[in-house]
């Protein structure tokens, strides 16, 4: 039987609900580590039908919840909203796009001095949230939860800067010993909407029982990718951070490189980033040393694409780890356990059956020594 989408409109700061509209050519993405987007299609056949979808999607003040069979798989903010018609007798039509509920956070700023002294993380994630909450007009009811990470953190943010509460949050979760951090979004069994900051270090792992998830190709699994791009791989590393105002010189980290990987056989490749506003030797390190693993290790980004009906897979896969099974030429380059880091569900439309793309993480991290300069 074919799922059928439906749209559920509230307003964002409430959660009330303004409307449940069909939606068509639904395109929905949740990913970890960045934000996901949701695209699709509202139609106006008469009059009655637009001023209702006028009246309930207003972009910037508006969530959308996309139910797949009454179960919500999606939730985010509606940014974006493009109304048109044809001469060709074609019902009038709204194109709609959203992005996760993280999605807020870009448009926040740390309008306060923040200083946190040897303080978990995960503690200071939830005051850097919690600052967006505070402001007036700033909560939009996101659950903040109570995990720690046994890994403490000392920062201190000026109001000056301007930063955007999602760079923080990015650039803390981006540093050495770092964890991971979404927006999950279901609906409780008392039918509460929930928006929930998901937590997780060094990653969120997700359990779905005892049963492996196991993906064949042939079979569920219609199509793969493999990309190789060393493009911006590197053995050796050092970052930048703010410059000293007496020396009109930068604070440099401590330089890196990749423990045997000469030895190996590659050459030498050198990476660099800048942190402008790090003035701290100890957090430009930890910059440097987790940006030095992302450009080894990140050579690959598998997706596969799976039918959805076949696979019975639902968007509780994301951080859950699957073992994919490939027969044909290239066979030892899909054999193996990867971990699910993106979901993008494309809904049926003529005839074409409803499909899932997984976004999977197979990194192993070498081991980064000290240049001793």
């Amino acid at each position: 039987m074919t799922a059928t989408y439906r749209a559920l409109f509230c307003d964002l700061r409430t959660d009330r609900v303004l409307d449940a509209l069909p939606v068509a050519g639904v395109s929905i993405e949740d990913y970890i580590g960045k934000t996901g987007t949701m695209t699709g299609t509202l139609t106006a056949p008469d009059h009655a039908t637009a001023e209702r979808i006028k009246a309930a999607v207003v972009p910037g003040r508006t969530a959308v919840w996309i139910e797949r069979d009454r179960v919500i798989w999606w939730g985010g903010i509606i940014w974006t909203t493009a109304l048109g018609s044809t001469t060709r007798g074609a019902p009038a039509k709204a194109e709609i796009q959203a992005g996760t509920f993280d999605s807020y956070l870009d448009h926040r700023l740390l309008a306060a001095d923040l200083t946190a002294k040897d303080e978990d993380q995960f503690d200071l994630v939830r005051r850097l949230v919690g600052f967006a909450r505070s402001s007036e007009g700033g909560d939009i009811g996101i659950r903040l939860g109570t995990a720690r990470s046994g890994v403490t953190r000392t920062r201190k943010y000026s109001r000056y800067d301007l930063s955007k509460l999602r760079e923080l949050l990015d650039k803390l979760a981006g540093v050495e010993n770092g964890f991971e951090w979404r927006i999950r979004c279901y609906r409780t069994d008392a039918g509460e909407r929930v928006k929930e900051l998901q937590l997780g270090h060094p990653r969120i792992a997700t359990s779905r029982g005892r049963a492996e998830t196991v993906l064949d190709f042939p079979g569920p699994v219609m199509s793969y990718r493999f990309p190789y791009d060393a493009t911006t791989r590197a053995t050796h590393w050092q970052s930048r951070g703010a410059t000293n105002s007496t020396t009109n010189r930068p604070l440099m980290s401590t330089p890196l490189h990749i423990t045997g990987a000469i030895d190996a056989g590659w050459p030498r490749l050198d990476g660099t980033s800048d942190y402008t506003t790090i003035t701290t030797k100890r957090a430009l390190d930890e910059h440097a040393a987790a940006d030095l693993t992302e450009a080894w290790t990140r050579a690959t980004v598998p997706e596969i694409t799976v039918n959805l009906e076949a696979a019975h897979l639902t968007p509780a896969i994301l951080g859950a780890t699957i073992r994919l099974r490939i027969a044909d030429v290239w066979t030892t380059a899909g054999v193996g356990r990867y971990r699910v880091v993106g979901f993008t569900v494309r809904a049926p439309e003529r005839g074409q059956p409803e499909t899932a793309t997984l976004t999977l993480d197979a990194a192993t991290h070498s081991a980064i020594g000290n240049d001793g300069s």
